[in-house]
């Protein structure tokens, strides 16, 4: 599902980082982190605002396998999809904002489309 970046974690703790940060992104609208998980967040939460678009029992059961609360979800499905129901595709950017001090990671910004 996600892209080859391993962010120096095994599979188990970098799938777990990942569900939550989509969930925090879902709920937040708008995140500040590394520029490789904002690369890998995008396509996880564009999956997540699809299934939300789809709007029926089977799609919400999908999200919620993924989304790590059920707030998160249902303001996905009464809220966010359906801003998004004309768009297809491209519902994030990713935007860089430099390095962050102390390991001059690069940083971004990852934000919902209006």
């Amino acid at each position: 599902m996600p892209g080859t970046r391993k962010l120096g974690k095994p599979t188990d703790q970098r799938m777990a980082m990942l569900r939550q940060q989509v969930t925090d992104f879902l709920d937040n609208g708008k995140m500040e982190t590394t520029l490789a998980r904002a690369k890998e967040i995008k396509p996880l939460a564009e999956k997540m605002i699809t299934l939300g678009k789809k709007s029926d029992l089977a799609a919400y059961r999908q999200a919620m396998s993924f989304i790590t609360r059920e707030d998160v979800c249902k303001k996905l499905f009464k809220e966010i999809a359906p801003s998004y129901a004309e768009r297809n595709g491209g519902y994030t950017r990713v935007i860089r904002t430099g390095v962050r001090r102390g390991d001059a990671a690069e940083t971004a910004i990852i934000e919902l489309v209006k």
